[in-house]
């Protein structure tokens, strides 16, 4: 008897904190799409606490129950931009002929549209967060794992870290084990492209260069830059 008791309190214990769940997480959903859709109509520049609230239907002070900062909220926002990136990727790497053209074309893939929209891809990648950025997209793609779908492992892999370091390198891991690069040379490689990347999004994203100049540039970049590395031929697409 004693042990249906103890059955009985534990499975509604864990009904109540699987309703409390499901409720933080419609809440969370609920601001998450308000402000993608404030993103949208106003720019991210004029988000605020008070217009996300109003939108999804909640007292502004309900948000810090879910959220640490409007930066937190941005975040999660701008995240839905980010789909449309991960869902054409597949489709552009279809033409890729080994793994060095992969790590290529993701990289123009990816400058494309962090170029087009730079004030989203601030938001995304250089946020003012408490924790390590790849804590928050975690849980993102855990309200919205459909959003990883189209993609084979290693891309998968690559998206759900978000330190671009990160990203960058699983991509050249494939370029060593091909045997394009060495093992010693591949952090050193890594960390040029991303300041290469980084200075020209910093100039695009205060309005210092045209998008096709920073296209054209970044991608010449690469290629001086990857020819200096190479231990083994490589026709570059472009």
């Amino acid at each position: 008897m004693i042990f249906f008791i103890l059955c009985y309190h534990y499975y509604k214990e864990m009904e109540e904190y699987m309703n409390k769940e499901m409720q933080r997480n419609r809440v969370m959903s609920d601001f998450i799409n308000a402000t993608n859709k404030l993103i949208r109509k106003d720019g991210i520049e004029n988000i605020s606490l008070r217009k996300v609230a109003n939108l999804a239907g909640y007292n502004s002070a309900t948000l810090y129950n879910y959220f640490e900062n409007l930066d937190h909220l941005i975040f999660f926002g701008a995240m839905k931009y980010l789909n449309k990136y991960t869902r054409s990727l597949s489709n552009y790497l279809k033409e890729s002929e080994n793994s060095m053209d992969r790590f290529l074309k993701v990289w123009e893939h990816f400058c494309n549209y962090a170029y087009s929209e730079p004030q989203i891809y601030n938001a995304i990648f250089f946020p003012n967060l408490n924790k390590e950025i790849s804590h928050y997209m975690n849980k993102y793609y855990e309200f919205f794992p459909e959003e990883l779908k189209d993609n084979n492992i290693i891309i998968q892999k690559m998206l759900i870290t978000s330190n671009l370091d990160d990203r960058s390198m699983i991509l050249l891991e494939n370029c060593l084990s091909e045997g394009y690069l060495e093992a010693k040379d591949t952090p050193i490689l890594n960390d040029i492209i991303l300041i290469i990347f980084e200075g020209m999004f910093n100039r695009i994203l205060n309005d210092k260069i045209t998008y096709k100049d920073a296209m054209e540039n970044t991608m010449n970049y690469f290629k001086l830059t990857i020819k200096n590395f190479l231990v083994k031929d490589y026709d570059f697409y472009f």
